[in-house]
């Protein structure tokens, strides 16, 4: 799953990777990124428009859905084109969510250790996610995940899908909404391009914050 992440790479060479307009004021590094907050998201509007980098609120509910139906934060890729609760979305409403890494956590018997996930490279890495408009008229999102690939695997049984440079146009081409065509254009970015390492516990706490929360255990 992805319950947690990191963003700290600054506005600008985010909006110079996607080729969108730079908002006007970056943002503070956050270290901690907690579902229910809102985070950066990437995304197009309509096929004659330009991708837009703005803030979408973590937790996916439909306007249209009941007052106790669920907001998930996560959508997985086996059924985010078949359920109807998300399917018009990944037709529709695809997004991009930019990160720096994300955590999860390893069940011990001492209790859980948290690791960091980040690229080799420590270049950006970049979410599969989509979106919907909330009751509230706000965007609301939740970011894909599939079953964990390669090393991963040994910390947690599924990761985020992390979409390999190339994706990336793709996946926000708000043209393509064929389930198959999608799937046969869209890759994961390969798992050997990614690195990890335990980190302090302290992450557990979304009123925690810093770089320090980065930093091998």
């Amino acid at each position: 799953m992805c319950g947690r992440f990191a963003l700290y790479s600054p506005y600008a060479k985010l909006a110079q990777r996607l080729g969108v307009p730079l908002v006007e004021q970056d943002m503070p590094a956050r270290y901690n990124v907690a579902p229910g907050t809102w985070v950066v998201g990437i995304r197009r509007l309509s096929a004659d428009k330009p991708a837009v980098m703005d803030a979408l609120w973590w937790g996916y509910k439909p306007h249209w859905a009941g007052e106790k139906a669920p907001e998930p934060i996560n959508a997985t890729v086996e059924k985010v084109a078949t359920s109807s609760y998300y399917k018009g979305a990944f037709a529709h409403r695809r997004c991009l969510i930019p990160a720096d890494g994300w955590y999860e956590w390893l069940k011990q018997p001492g209790g859980k250790q948290p690791y960091f996930f980040c690229r080799r490279d420590r270049e950006p890495i970049w979410f599969a996610g989509i979106w919907v408009e909330r009751a509230d008229g706000k965007p609301g999102c939740a970011i894909l995940t599939e079953p964990a690939r390669g090393f991963t695997k040994d910390i947690h049984s599924r990761m985020p899908l992390v979409l390999d440079d190339e994706s990336l146009e793709p996946w926000l081409d708000p043209d393509l909404t064929d389930r198959e065509s999608i799937r046969h254009l869209i890759r994961h970015l390969p798992v050997d391009a990614l690195t990890s390492w335990a980190v302090s516990q302290r992450v557990g706490s979304p009123k925690n914050e810093g770089e320090v929360l980065i930093n091998p255990a």
